[in-house]
């Protein structure tokens, strides 16, 4: 297709964009509640009381959401492609930013569902209420790596959702041809 053919808007689905908002909103709490319960003292009561078991309600339903979002995106008659009118290698860098951050947004709750499994000291982990099945034996130097793995991963995370969102933002202000702007396809 010419560049000057292709359409200024080619949006995602509903349902789509709904989660990609929503699971957002999600993933910036968890690594704000994950930076900031791990730097409280243990002393404090509400990081084993509150901060820990909420953040593992909310990390496995973002799992779920995440999960559902690539049965959705797998399903769907059509997804966007990277636009045309980008340069190659901005087009290149935005399906290997969107594949790898889909596969960090799988593995690091994985990580920590494996940190709560294998932690001697640990409940398990509760889903809003309910124990979840611990799939791991306890072995606090398992654990030792699925925290350390788990925190890389979220930090390595967390700077491509930076990379997600300057690039966005590069389109939609700085670029100066307006059908480049990826920004529209998820409002």
């Amino acid at each position: 297709m010419n560049p000057i053919d292709q359409p200024t808007i080619d949006r995602y689905p509903t349902s789509l964009r709904v989660l990609h908002w929503v699971r957002a909103v999600l993933i910036l709490g968890l690594l704000w509640a994950g930076w900031h319960m791990t730097g409280l003292n243990d002393e404090v009561a509400s990081k084993y009381a509150l901060y820990y078991p909420w953040h593992k309600s909310f990390g496995v339903l973002t799992f779920l959401l995440v999960l559902t979002q690539i049965a959705l995106r797998w399903r769907a008659p059509s997804i966007p492609q990277p636009l045309e009118t980008l340069a190659p290698h901005e087009r290149m860098l935005s399906r290997l930013t969107q594949r790898v951050m889909y596969a960090l947004l799988v593995i690091v709750p994985l990580m920590g569902y494996s940190m709560s499994s294998t932690y001697t000291m640990s409940d398990g982990v509760f889903f809003f209420g309910v124990n979840l099945p611990e799939l791991l034996p306890k072995n606090d130097a398992w654990f030792v790596v699925f925290q350390w793995l788990h925190k890389i991963l979220a930090y390595t995370l967390l700077g491509l959702i930076v990379l997600h969102v300057v690039g966005a933002l590069k389109h939609r202000f700085y670029d100066r041809d307006p059908r480049n702007d990826v920004l529209r396809r998820m409002l």
